[in-house]
């Protein structure tokens, strides 16, 4: 079975990084062969870089990621930038990083016209370096505040579609290339 790791990057309550990750899980759910867990930052106790490698949930996220089979990226856009909470949490992926190898979404959320454009330039240059498969078409969501009614709900179905087909996207490349439908052994042995 496949488990896709969401990884939320805002901790403030009723943020607009949850309520497009709510978009995701509503689409994960009407899919029976994916699995999916929630990181939030809320839940967990980070150490910053160089003050204590081993803390039990530096421990606890690492294993989280390392049994996902994909990643999803949510991040609000600040200055310029991602979330510190998801540099936080990269930083404690270990290093050869946890994230190495897995495919990732990137989603990401601002009120202004471009969206989170810079953001998702710099979460994916991040990613990348520590071995991260990056996917292309990344989602951003510009004036989110008119994308999301006070209930949480997206009432923008055109930017539904695009956050609903970061999901489609990561697992079409999970199918074809982490888990081919066709087994090269079973192809040579019968």
């Amino acid at each position: 079975m496949k488990n896709i790791v969401i990884i939320k990057g805002s901790m403030r309550p009723n943020n607009y990084t949850s309520m497009a990750v709510n978009v995701l899980i509503d689409e994960i759910n009407k899919n029976h062969t994916v699995s999916y867990q929630i990181i939030d930052p809320k839940d967990f106790k980070l150490p910053f870089p160089g003050t204590n490698d081993h803390s039990v949930d530096a421990v606890r996220l690492t294993a989280i990621v390392k049994t996902a089979t994909g990643i999803i990226f949510a991040t609000p856009e600040y200055h310029g930038s991602f979330s510190s909470v998801i540099k936080l949490i990269i930083e404690n992926l270990g290093f050869p990083s946890a994230l190495a190898g897995k495919p990732i979404g990137l989603l990401g959320v601002a009120a202004g016209d471009i969206g989170a454009v810079k953001s998702l330039e710099n979460l994916r240059s991040v990613c990348s370096h520590v071995g991260g498969i990056v996917l292309p078409g990344p989602v951003s969501i510009p004036h989110v505040r008119d994308v999301f009614d006070d209930d949480g709900k997206c009432v923008n179905q055109k930017m539904e579609n695009r956050i609903r087909g970061l999901f489609l996207n990561l697992v079409d490349y999970i199918d074809q290339y982490l888990c081919p439908k066709v087994n090269l052994e079973d192809l040579v042995r019968n």
